[in-house]
């Protein structure tokens, strides 16, 4: 008898092991597999899905999204939000042409379009950080103010520049690689970086997985709150600098408008927790490229754009009630 409890103890103990591997290994690959889904499908359907030049159109497609999502992962990881980031680009590349129409000095368009960013993200911190005005509320308000923002830069008219003198970022190459795809793998990079090989980044989970707890061991929470909003409002202003040089124009009414969707979609796509503390930026990178294969597909399949809004939204819905399962999944293992 007792060599029979044994053996059921054993075995039980083996399904259990057997179980929590297969959990750990979903974990890890995350959203992998429907990205992989994914591609097989549109390139079935399709034969010009997996064409190098169709290829090269989803990355440079992906890249801006995926720099607005990186500064998105910071934020989102402390349990925040950020909507005005599609705003905020628009400012960045509205400033980012009109200084690059400035004879001799055009290169430094991409500084303004770089500091408008970091100015209406460190905003942003400051008021939730200093006054602790919700994130929603805060970057809610952000994003109505600073599209008026950026209309009035512009007079309400789209600025072109022809000549303009960084337009290689958005249209040229390095060694056959975009140059949007290379700045986007470069904000990854640094991301992961910071994320993992760093004490900022150790804060930054901390702050998100429990700011009284993070607050009572040392940590200063309001910093960290500044810290990850001034970075997204840098990535967008990043964003803005990369749009302007792929169209050598800006309109600051529809330039990135609900580009802020697009990320946060990716965001959480990839793992990341909207109760913070929880993802990864490889993450987010497999988000950002499931919005893009996705929408690209679509087009290639001739699906009008009125049912590429829904689906968008169907996929942001899916994502967030993806995240809710995994938060409940966690909290019964």
């Amino acid at each position: 008898m007792a060599d029979v409890t044994t053996e059921t103890v054993a075995a039980r103990q083996a399904s259990v092991s057997h179980q929590q591997r297969l959990r750990n290994l979903l974990q890890y690959a995350g959203m992998l597999p429907v990205l992989i889904i994914l591609c097989i499908g549109f390139g079935l359907e399709n034969e010009r899905f997996f064409s190098l030049t169709n290829a090269s159109i989803v990355l440079q497609q992906a890249a801006i999204n995926t720099v607005l999502a990186a500064g998105m992962t910071f934020v989102i990881l402390t349990a925040g939000i950020d909507l005005s980031v599609g705003s905020i680009l628009a400012a960045s590349a509205m400033g980012a042409l009109i200084v690059s129409k400035i004879p001799d000095i055009g290169m430094l368009g991409i500084v303004a379009g770089l500091g408008i960013g970091l100015l209406f993200g460190l905003l942003n911190g400051l008021l939730i950080s200093a006054i602790r005005l919700p994130p929603f509320i805060v970057t809610l308000g952000s994003l109505t103010a600073v599209r008026g923002i950026a209309r009035l830069m512009g007079a309400d008219t789209t600025i072109f520049n022809p000549s303009l003198p960084f337009a290689f970022i958005g249209n040229a190459t390095l060694f056959g690689v975009s140059w949007l795809v290379i700045i986007a793998m470069i904000v990854v990079l640094l991301s992961w970086f910071i994320l993992r090989r760093t004490v900022l980044g150790t804060r930054i989970y901390a702050v998100g997985g429990n700011p009284d707890a993070a607050r009572l061991t040392g940590i200063k929470v309001g910093s960290i709150l500044l810290f990850v909003y001034a970075t997204s409002g840098f990535l967008a202003g990043l964003g803005g600098v990369m749009s302007a040089a792929r169209l050598y124009a800006a309109n600051g009414l529809q330039l990135g408008q609900s580009y802020e969707l697009d990320a946060i979609a990716a965001v959480i796509l990839g793992g990341t927790s909207f109760t913070g503390g929880i993802g990864s930026i490889w993450g987010t990178l497999i988000g950002a490229l499931i919005i893009a294969i996705l929408t690209n597909g679509l087009v290639l399949s001739g699906v009008s754009d009125i049912w590429q809004f829904i689906v968008k939204g169907l996929v942001i819905i899916g994502a967030v009630a993806l995240d809710r399962y995994r938060l409940d999944h966690k909290g019964r293992t």
